[in-house]
């Protein structure tokens, strides 16, 4: 399998709306990847990016919410789970797979998560604030899920003309051939999940 070059997806990639796999075992190409994931969220002034944002079908995420390299604390999650939702909170969410588009988002305040760091130790804790809404946001990529299959219908109705231009977008880089068919997309995801999960 040939060495992939990562970057960030946008909408209606097949990738975002695939279900994740556990990761089984981490590598040093791993490792390499995360970085990279690392550098792309900072080089798109964001907080978190899931692996499915980069074309990886891998149950894992990275985030830091300061979102500058060499600030704050970069953090792997690996295999997350989520559970304890606590309270409701509504907040303004934004997604690196779909660059300019914004809408409110309500999402349980507090949440617990259970999921395995890079180095191996198992992490188990209640999170709340900004924190908790980029994990459930991230949480909710790797099963497919983006921010606004859970806006309001008034809040999908103002992005709607936003998601119909990166369709449009993405069709065209598909018949110029720098999209492959979703089978292609298929074949090298099942590849991936084969070496990793």
């Amino acid at each position: 399998m040939r060495e992939k070059v990562l970057k960030i997806i946008t909408y209606p990639h097949p990738t975002l709306r695939h279900e994740s796999k556990p990761v089984k075992r981490v590598d040093a190409d791993l490792r390499k990847m995360i970085s990279r994931m690392f550098e792309l969220m900072y080089e798109a002034k964001g907080i978190g990016l899931a692996a499915n944002q980069v074309d990886l079908p891998l149950r894992l995420f990275v985030v830091n919410l300061a979102a500058n390299a060499g600030e704050g604390e970069e953090l792997v999650f690996i295999n997350p789970v989520l559970s304890r939702p606590r309270g409701s909170e509504e907040s303004e969410e934004g997604c690196l797979s779909l660059p300019g588009v914004y809408g409110d988002v309500v999402r349980p305040k507090q949440v617990r998560v259970n999921a395995f760091l890079l180095d191996g130790t198992e992490l188990n804790a209640d999170l709340d604030g900004m924190m908790a809404r980029v994990v459930q946001h991230e949480t909710d990529h790797l099963d497919g899920v983006l921010f606004t299959d859970r806006l309001s219908e008034t809040g999908r109705m103002d992005v709607d003309d936003a998601l119909h231009e990166f369709t449009l977008e993405f069709q065209s880089r598909r018949e110029t051939g720098d999209i492959g068919s979703d089978e292609e997309i298929a074949q090298r995801l099942a590849e991936m999940e084969q070496k990793y999960c």
